[in-house]
């Protein structure tokens, strides 16, 4: 989505200029508050616009047409991440349930597809065909991990609708039995379902989630950048996702120490501590170096 400027407001511009040459009054306070309404229902009509053919694709049989309007979906979120008016123009229309995205992601992205038992063949004799949908591919789950994530952290109610639709339990799956493509783009999906959700932090306590992170962070057989990713993950999880030792992760540090060792815990918990001043580029250089960090002092022993 690339927001055009509206042709009203280069008029209010150009207007405000020629007063300030002519030392004439500038436009009305009434005059701007109506550009800013026009716009703002621009902008909304081009959302909701974005979001329908996004979806449209996305709730297709087929997985190439899924990972094109997922693809579209990913390219809205980061548009909408620029702007607070986008964001809360977002925000808004997740609360209309044709234009929700959550649900569309683990209805046919997400979802366990089954091998389907033909128990009769009344399928073959029936006027209407039997409706087949393709399972999603490798790059179609991690795209619509990657929406997930966008979503969650954009709109904070999304957590809660994730939480609807077992997110937690649908993630660690995918964590145990996909790709490190998958896998990567999971981690940072638990993490942004994770924040400030209770509800998803307890699950993901029920699920065992911290020994199945330490089983991929331990085993030098997995690939060195999804360890890496593991590490982040953990460092995270301590630092913003656990609230500083509340519940209901409040023996995640005890579980770290039991699972990785005492040398390994205490790096992680102090390297977790990093950030709070540096920018976002800053801190995610700072990310990496910790994870490097805490990958080393694992592979000591």
């Amino acid at each position: 989505m690339y927001l055009k400027k509206a042709m009203w407001s280069e008029g209010i511009s150009a207007a405000e200029k020629d007063s300030t040459e002519s030392e004439s009054d500038p436009p009305s306070t009434e005059v701007k508050d109506l550009v800013n309404v026009l716009t703002q229902q621009r902008v909304y009509r081009e959302v909701t616009l974005a979001l329908r053919s996004g979806l449209r694709d996305a709730r297709a049989e087929f997985s190439f047409l899924r990972v094109r309007g997922l693809t579209r979906l990913l390219k809205f979120l980061r548009s909408v991440a620029q702007s607070d008016l986008t964001i809360n123009l977002f925000s808004q229309t997740q609360s209309i349930s044709e234009l929700q995205v959550v649900p569309v992601l683990f209805q046919h992205s997400l979802n366990e597809s089954e091998d389907e038992i033909v128990s009769t063949l009344d399928h073959i004799f029936d006027v209407e065909p039997m409706k087949i949908t393709s399972p999603s591919t490798d790059s179609e789950v991690s795209l619509a991990l990657r929406v997930l994530e966008g979503c969650c952290l954009l709109h904070k109610d999304s957590t809660t609708l994730a939480h609807h639709y077992k997110a937690i339990q649908v993630l660690m799956t995918i964590l145990s039995t996909r790709g490190v493509l998958e896998q990567g783009a999971c981690l940072d999906a638990l993490i942004s379902i994770m924040l400030e959700s209770s509800a998803n932090q307890m699950d993901f306590e029920a699920c065992n989630g911290i020994e199945e992170v330490a089983e991929l962070i331990i085993d030098k057989q997995v690939d060195e950048n999804l360890r890496l990713k593991c590490g982040e993950f953990l460092l995270l999880l301590i630092g913003h996702v656990n609230g500083r030792g509340r519940p209901p992760l409040a023996s995640i540090q005890e579980d770290i120490r039991r699972l990785l060792g005492e040398n390994s815990a205490s790096l992680i918990w102090a390297a977790s501590q990093f950030g709070s001043t540096l920018d976002p580029e800053q801190r995610l250089t700072a990310l990496h170096i910790q994870a490097r960090r805490v990958l080393e002092s694992l592979d000591l022993y």
